[in-house]
């Protein structure tokens, strides 16, 4: 990880804001006026948090100011109007392989959530739609108030949801369902979320905080060590076959064992 920390400033000036406090990082979308709309510039705030996290970090709880937890891409990022302080979301005469890797930058915002050695949470109420919908979907658990509202929009705009959304949807939903949530670009309620595997509890708006709260207790109870071991076991388990994983296992079991012994 790096050394310098991401400042506070700066994160503001994309409308995000970062607390750390007893080895949980809370990181908020503040642009509440906006239903926090996301933009490039906060994009890369997010990969910069990412690559700065200090290393006793074990939880971070994704969430958004006010009403909505994202409802989206702010639209004035592809339009001649532009983002207050941020150069142009697709440079006009960029090739293919520059759109390549500027579409590779802003996904590290995003990838790095999904790291062994963190749970991620995102804490969904109101609007979680396309951009804000994928990065609910970049966290390994999402709690959702019984408000929240989840839609692909990419298709209906003539794009492709390209902000790793897509791997967790099917994941959790299956090819069929995913494909039916992405192309008919309908809104899924927290209701239907439940069921489907999109998020693993919901609750009453003013209980969401209460909620985190709780899950962040019980998953600091668990070994640190452990977590980031088991963790890691499942994030590479849909690769594997059995035997495969059999090995992994014993892997994991034997550095555990091995490693914590004096």
């Amino acid at each position: 990880m790096a050394d310098e920390p991401v400042g506070v400033e700066d994160l503001a000036r994309v409308g995000l804001q970062l607390g750390i406090k007893d080895g949980v990082a809370t990181v908020t979308l503040s642009k509440p006026e906006r239903r926090n709309a996301q933009t490039p510039g906060m994009w890369r705030a997010l990969a910069r948090i990412g690559d700065t996290l200090p290393e006793d970090i074990r939880v971070v709880v994704v969430r958004g100011e006010g009403p909505s937890f994202s409802a989206g891409l702010d639209i004035r990022a592809f339009s001649g109007e532009g983002i207050p302080g941020e150069p142009p979301a697709m440079p006009r005469d960029i090739s293919p392989d520059g759109l390549d890797a500027l579409i590779d930058e802003y996904q590290q915002g995003f990838t790095w959530l999904r790291r062994p050695e963190l749970v991620s949470i995102a804490a969904v109420q109101g609007h979680a739609i396309g951009a804000g919908f994928q990065l609910a979907l970049s966290c390994d658990l999402r709690i959702a108030a019984d408000n929240a509202k989840f839609c692909m929009k990419e298709p209906a705009l003539g794009l492709v949801p390209d902000l790793t959304g897509t791997k967790p949807l099917v994941d959790a939903v299956g090819l069929a369902r995913a494909t039916e949530i992405c192309l008919t670009v309908r809104t899924v309620l927290a209701d239907e979320a439940l069921r489907l595997g999109i998020v693993q509890s919901v609750v009453a708006p003013e209980a969401l905080d209460q909620a985190v709260q709780d899950l962040i207790g019980t998953l600091l109870a668990v070994d640190a060590g452990a977590a980031t071991a088991t963790k890691r076991l499942l994030l590479g388990a849909p690769g594997r076959t059995l035997d495969e994983q059999r090995a992994a296992e014993r892997a994991e079991q034997v550095g555990r064992i091995l490693g914590t012994r004096g």
